[in-house]
C-alpha cells in the first residue's frame, strides 16, 4: 500500500485538455478546402468552358462608357459657368499651375521676361551642391553636382529640371498637407483610425488610376500631374509622421508635462525634435514616391524626361529610353541620398570634434558665398544659363553614346540570345500564363465569382468574402470583365513568382549576414528606382508583349518581397531556433519546420504588398502593349471615343486592388491573431 500511495503522490500531472479549435470545422483543413476548391473549379470550367464569359472586344464599349463619354462632354461645356468649376476646381488648378510655373521659369523653362530660366545650369548645379552639402554631407555633394552636370552632358538639362521642378511643386504640396496631418493623426487615436482606411485606400490604388478622373476636372498638364502625385505621395509622409509621434517614448512626454510645458510646447520642444528622423524618412519616402509618379504622368502630358522614356516605348526606341531612364534613375539616387544623409546628420554631429563643429559655420558661410558667385553668373552670362551642347547632335555626345550602347546591346541580345528568352517566354506563357489566363477568362462569371468568394472566405475571414463580392460586382457592373480577369491571371503569376523568389532570397539573407550585407543595397538601390524605368530593358529582351509586363513586374515587387521575409527570418527567437539545433535539425528541416512556420506572418504580409506592387507594374505592362486594362487605360488617354472605357478600366482596377488587399490582410491577421493564440 506505501509502495502505490508514493506512486500516486509522483505520478506527473495529467495533461490539460486539448484546446477546443475555434472557427467553422474546415478551419484547420484550409490547404485541403483550397486544393478542392480549385478542383471543382476545373471541372465546372471544362463542362461550361466560354459560356456566359461577359466578353467585351478591344473596339467595344457599353452604354456606361458612353454614358461616362456624355459626362465628360458635359463637364467640359460647362467648365467655365458651373460654380463647382468656377470658384473651386478652375481656383485650384491656378493656384497649382502657379506654383509650377514658378519652380519651373527658377530652373527649367523661360519665364519673368527672360529667354532662359532665372537659374542657369551653373547656378543650379551650385545650388544643389551647397544644399546636399548644408543638409547632408561633402560625398553626397559631390554626388549631386556630378549627376546633374551628367544630366548636361546627356543633352536632357531641360526635361530634368522639368522633372525636378514638378516633383519639387509636388513634394512642396504634399508635405504641406502630409505633416500637419501626420502630427494630427500621432496625437489623436479618432484622427488616426480616420485617416488609416483612407490612406489604405490611396496606397492601394496603382498610379495609373488617378490620372483619368483628374484630368476630367483639372485638365490634362502640370495641374493635374501635381494632384495626382499629392495623392500618391501625401500618405508616406502622413504615415511615417504619426509613428514618429506616438514612438516617442511616453515617459519623456510625461517628464516634459510634470515640468509645466504647454501641449504646443510639448510638441515643439519634445514631441517634434525627438521624432526628426523618422519624419526625415517620411519626407525621403515622399519625395521618391513623388519622383516616380511624376514620370508617369507624362501620360497626361507632364513635361520632363517621362515624356521621352513615354515616345521612346511607344516606338520601341530602347537606345533613347535607356538614355532618359538613366536620368531618372540618378535623380532618385541623389534625392534619396541626400534625404537619407539629413535624417543621420543628428548622429554625425554627435561624432564631430569641437573643431569641426567650431569651423562648419564659416565653411557654409563660403559655400554660400560662392554659390551666389556662380548663381550670378548664371543669372548673367549665357554660357552658364544654358548648357552648352555639342553641335550636330541632339541629345549631346554622351547621350548618343550612351543611346548607341544601348541599341548595340539590344540588337546583340536580340541576335544572339532570342533562342533563351524566347524558350522562356514560351514555356512560361504554355505552362504557367496560359492555364490561369484560360481558367479565369474562359469560365463562367457566377463560377469565378463564387471561387472568389469561397476562396477569400477561407483564406480571410466573412470581411473579405462580402469585399470580394462587392468589388468584382463593381467589376461585372464597368462592362470589362474579360478584360479584368487577364489583368488577374497575369498578376496571380507575377505574384506567385515574386513570393517564391522573395522566400529562396529572403531565407537566405535572413539566415546570412554575409549576404544581407551583400543583397541588401541593391534592394534598396531597386526601390529608388521609379516603375516606369523597368520596363526598358525587358522590352529590349522580350519585345513588347504580356511577359514582358509579368517579367518587368516580378523584378519590381521582389525587393520589397525580399526584405520582408529576411526580416521575418531574421526576427525568429534564437531560442527556438537554438532549441531546434539541439535536437539534431537539419539545416533543411530548420528552414522547412521551424523558420519559415514561425514567420508565416512576414510571409503573408510580403504577399500582401508583393501583390500591390505586381498589379501597379502589370498595369503600367499597358504602355508596351500588355493588353487588358492597362491597355483600356491608355486607350482612354489616346482616343477620346474610349474615354469612358478607360476611366471604367480604372475603376475595375481599383477594385482588384482592394479586393486582393482585403482578403491577404485577413490572411496576415489571422495569421497574426493564431500566433499569438
Amino acid at each position: 500500500m506505501a509502495v502505490l500511495e508514493a506512486a500516486k503522490t509522483t505520478r506527473p500531472p495529467a495533461a490539460p485538455p486539448a484546446a477546443t479549435p475555434t472557427g467553422p470545422v474546415w478551419a484547420a483543413h484550409r490547404g485541403a478546402v483550397v486544393a478542392g476548391v480549385i478542383a471543382v473549379w476545373v471541372v465546372l470550367w471544362a463542362l461550361l468552358r466560354n459560356r456566359f464569359t461577359l466578353t467585351l472586344d478591344t473596339a467595344s464599349t457599353t452604354d456606361l462608357h458612353l454614358r461616362i463619354n456624355d459626362v465628360r462632354d458635359s463637364i467640359d461645356a460647362g467648365r467655365n459657368s458651373n460654380p463647382l468649376f468656377l470658384y473651386v476646381f478652375n481656383e485650384i488648378r491656378l493656384v497649382i499651375d502657379a506654383l509650377t510655373n514658378a519652380i519651373s521659369g527658377l530652373i527649367a523653362q523661360p519665364a519673368f521676361g527672360r529667354p532662359v530660366p532665372l537659374l542657369g545650369w551653373l547656378g543650379v548645379v551650385a545650388v544643389v551642391m551647397f544644399v546636399a552639402w548644408a543638409l547632408g554631407n561633402g560625398r553626397v555633394s559631390l554626388l549631386a553636382g556630378a549627376v546633374f552636370v551628367f544630366f548636361g552632358l546627356q543633352g536632357l538639362w531641360t526635361q530634368a529640371m522639368d522633372t525636378l521642378a514638378l516633383t519639387l511643386a509636388a513634394v512642396l504640396v504634399s508635405l504641406l498637407i502630409g505633416i500637419p496631418l501626420g502630427v494630427w493623426a500621432g496625437l489623436s487615436d479618432r484622427v488616426n483610425r480616420v485617416l488609416t482606411p483612407v490612406l489604405d485606400f490611396m496606397q492601394t490604388m496603382p498610379t495609373f488610376v488617378y490620372l483619368a478622373p483628374l484630368t476630367l476636372f483639372f485638365l490634362i498638364g502640370p495641374a493635374s500631374a501635381v494632384i495626382a502625385t499629392l495623392i500618391y505621395a501625401a500618405p508616406p509622409a502622413i504615415r511615417i509622421t504619426a509613428h514618429g509621434i506616438r514612438s516617442v517614448a511616453p515617459a519623456t512626454v510625461e517628464a516634459s508635462v510634470a515640468l509645466g510645458s504647454t501641449p504646443r510646447q510639448t510638441l515643439f520642444r519634445v514631441l517634434l525634435p525627438v521624432a526628426r528622423r523618422t519624419i526625415v524618412l517620411g519626407i525621403n519616402q515622399t519625395i521618391m514616391a513623388a519622383l516616380s509618379m511624376v514620370t508617369i504622368a507624362a501620360l497626361i502630358d507632364a513635361p520632363g524626361l517621362g515624356q521621352n522614356v513615354l515616345k521612346a516605348l511607344q516606338t520601341l526606341d530602347v537606345g533613347t529610353a535607356f538614355n532618359a531612364g538613366m536620368s531618372i534613375v540618378l535623380m532618385a539616387i541623389v534625392l534619396d541620398r541626400v534625404t537619407t544623409a539629413m535624417s543621420e546628420r543628428v548622429e554625425v554631429a554627435r561624432l564631430m570634434t569641437p573643431q569641426a563643429i567650431a569651423r562648419r559655420p564659416y565653411l557654409l558661410g563660403a559655400g554660400a558665398v560662392a554659390t551666389l558667385v556662380c548663381v550670378y553668373l548664371s543669372y548673367t552670362f549665357a554660357n552658364y544659363a544654358v548648357f552648352p551642347t555639342p553641335e550636330g547632335t541632339s541629345l549631346g555626345y554622351i547621350g548618343d553614346d550612351i543611346a548607341g550602347a544601348a541599341d548595340a546591346v539590344k540588337d546583340w541580345a536580340q541576335s544572339n540570345l532570342t533562342f533563351f528568352t524566347q524558350t522562356w517566354k514560351d514555356v512560361s506563357t504554355a505552362w504557367f500564363l496560359d492555364p490561369v489566363e484560360h481558367l479565369l477568362v474562359e469560365s463562367p462569371w457566377f463560377v469565378v465569382v463564387a471561387v472568389a468568394v469561397v476562396l477569400s472566405l477561407v483564406i480571410g475571414n466573412v470581411r473579405a468574402a462580402v469585399t470580394t463580392a462587392v468589388c468584382l460586382a463593381v467589376v461585372i457592373g464597368t462592362g470589362l470583365w474579360s478584360d479584368t480577369m487577364t489583368t488577374l491571371a497575369a498578376v496571380l503569376v507575377a505574384t506567385v513568382l515574386t513570393v517564391l523568389i522573395g522566400v529562396l532570397v529572403g531565407v537566405w539573407m535572413g539566415r546570412s549576414r554575409g549576404a544581407d550585407r551583400a543583397i541588401r543595397p541593391v534592394l534598396d538601390a531597386a526601390q529608388v528606382m521609379p516603375s516606369f524605368v523597368y520596363l526598358i530593358p525587358f522590352v529590349a529582351l522580350f519585345g513588347a508583349t504580356r511577359f514582358t509586363a509579368i517579367v518587368a513586374a516580378v523584378v519590381y515587387s521582389a525587393p520589397i518581397a525580399i526584405k520582408l521575409v529576411a526580416d521575418g527570418i531574421r526576427n525568429v527567437s534564437a531560442t527556438t531556433v537554438e532549441a531546434a539545433l539541439s535536437a539534431g535539425t537539419s539545416t533543411l528541416q530548420m528552414i522547412r519546420k521551424v523558420q519559415l512556420p514561425m514567420a508565416r506572418e512576414a510571409l503573408v504580409l510580403a504577399t500582401n504588398q508583393g501583390l500591390i506592387y505586381v498589379l501597379s507594374m502589370v498595369v503600367i505592362g499597358g504602355l508596351i502593349g500588355a493588353g487588358a486594362l492597362g491597355y483600356d487605360v491608355v486607350a482612354g488617354f489616346r482616343q477620346s471615343t474610349y474615354f469612358g472605357k478607360g476611366l471604367a478600366a480604372g475603376l475595375a482596377i481599383v477594385m482588384l486592388g482592394v479586393m486582393l488587399d482585403r482578403v491577404t490582410q485577413a490572411a496576415s491577421g489571422r495569421t497574426g491573431g493564431a500566433k499569438r493564440r
